[in-house]
């Protein structure tokens, strides 16, 4: 059987945790590295429907993206998803910034699925690569961009703008990106993909001439959950590794 520390290292070299921006909490963040380990829960963020999930699975180990304690914490509720984690003898490892910025991490996983070619990195942030830009095998125009973006990472709805509608080299930030337009418009994007973004960014696209498509976080970031799982059940062929089926954000769309 494997331990913990085992899966954690592999995981620093997928996306070493040194890398995570500054701000961010990464690592083991619930749990002992020398527990033993034969089911793995991956999810998106960590809540109290994974948590159940994970023990009605017999999984005594969570990776998500999104840290499960990101802020300090001055108290710990009895029937806090922290609590429950604890109580349930369930350990976290928490890939946040440093699986954005990673090769293979949620960034090229977004570029890959909407068939991006000829990578370079979007931007430079504590000397990490933030977004990637890329071009599309055919132009397309704006409406078209946004069907074929909906489409590929299964969006049940998106926003997006026509500014221009010859879309053929395209930006993609997953999660909070919206603050890298100007980064966008110096790499000469027709087209930037996006998890969120501010009114005040999206006039500043629409001076610059880029056609947004923002997907939602959720949708912009889910895309390497699955592709981390493969990784990990190639090198850990002992070990079950499963992706959460009862997370979503929750958000529909009429």
């Amino acid at each position: 059987m494997n331990k913990i520390y085992e899966i954690y290292d592999y995981m620093n070299k997928i996306a070493p945790f040194n890398t995570a921006l500054s701000f961010d909490n990464v690592g083991l963040l619930v749990g002992n590295y020398d527990l033993y380990v034969s089911k793995v829960l991956l999810s998106l963020d960590i809540t109290k429907s994974v948590c159940d999930e994970a023990l009605k699975l017999g999984a005594n180990l969570i990776i998500s993206h999104h840290p499960i304690i990101f802020r300090p914490l001055k108290n710990i509720k009895l029937n806090s998803v922290t609590a429950t984690l604890i109580k349930s003898d369930i350990s976290a490892i928490c890939a946040h910034t440093n699986l954005d910025v990673s090769e293979k991490g949620v960034n090229f996983q977004l570029a890959k699925k909407i068939n991006l070619s000829k990578l370079s990195s979007l931007a430079s942030e504590e000397n990490n690569s933030i977004g990637l830009v890329g071009y599309l095998e055919n132009e397309m125009n704006a409406k078209e961009f946004a069907s074929m973006v909906k489409e590929k990472l299964d969006c049940n709805g998106v926003r997006y703008t026509a500014v221009n509608n010859k879309i053929k080299k395209v930006a993609v930030c997953s999660g909070s990106g919206g603050g890298f337009i100007e980064s966008a418009h110096e790499k000469s994007a027709d087209g930037f993909v996006i998890g969120e973004i501010k009114h005040s960014d999206i006039l500043k696209a629409n001076e610059s001439g880029i056609t947004i498509v923002d997907v939602g976080h959720y949708k912009s970031e889910n895309v390497v959950i699955e592709p981390l799982k493969n990784m990990l059940s190639e090198k850990f062929t002992d070990i079950e590794f499963f992706t959460s089926q009862t997370f979503s954000d929750g958000v529909n769309y009429l």
